[in-house]
């Protein structure tokens, strides 16, 4: 693999966290422990970059537990990622990052950094999807090494982001967040196509 798919796996796994969308939930779950935020960015970090981690390494083993071919999952995550997609590109909460009786639960809880920052609105269903089809592409130590290191580069920005979110939030409009929001969901939908017609064209050759 060269610079160009590592540069194609960060963007693509940050697009999918895309952590700016998440600091108005951030500022309002810290709204009543303002003294702790600055923990609870370390800590959602950090959780994000475990959950990475130990999927890239046990992702592919779960696949097989389970008798699932790596182009299925392939076909099942780029359509779940394009429906996240498109919530982007509309603006819209998907019921896939989270609820909402977690997020009053997130209000009174002193865990908001692990339930329900890092998991599952920053680590969901699809960025954890991401990972694992990044990893089954890696070939090698020094991709898997490069991919370690992407999946920590992205945790590290995640705790750079809710570390400044105050000030983002004073200095950043909320249309300017749903213009950012928008264009990681026209690269995430796009990212999607490529996995399901990358998958399909192994599932049935025929087509291709």
């Amino acid at each position: 693999m060269d610079w160009n798919e590592y540069t194609r796996m960060f963007v693509g796994l940050f697009a999918i966290v895309s952590p700016i969308s998440v600091v108005p939930l951030y500022l309002s779950f810290t709204e009543n422990i303002k003294h702790r935020r600055q923990a609870v960015a370390r800590t959602t970090a950090f959780s994000v970059a475990c959950i990475f981690i130990v999927t890239m390494l046990l992702g592919q083993s779960i696949l097989a537990f389970f008798s699932i071919s790596v182009d299925a999952f392939r076909v099942a995550g780029g359509i779940l990622l394009m429906s996240i997609a498109f919530g982007m590109l509309q603006v819209k909460n998907n019921r896939t990052g989270h609820t909402p009786e977690e997020d009053q639960e997130a209000v009174d809880s002193a865990s908001v950094a692990v339930v329900p920052l890092a998991m599952p609105l920053l680590a969901g269903p699809g960025s954890m999807s991401t990972v694992i089809l990044f990893s089954n592409q890696t070939e090698g130590t020094i991709d898997q090494l490069a991919f370690f290191i992407i999946c920590l580069l992205v945790a590290l920005i995640i705790w750079g982001i809710l570390h400044f979110a105050p000030q983002i939030g004073d200095r950043m409009s909320q249309t300017a967040m749903n213009v950012t929001t928008r264009v990681m969901g026209l690269m995430l939908a796009a990212m999607s196509v490529e996995f399901i017609v990358g998958g399909l064209r192994n599932l049935l050759p025929g087509l291709a």
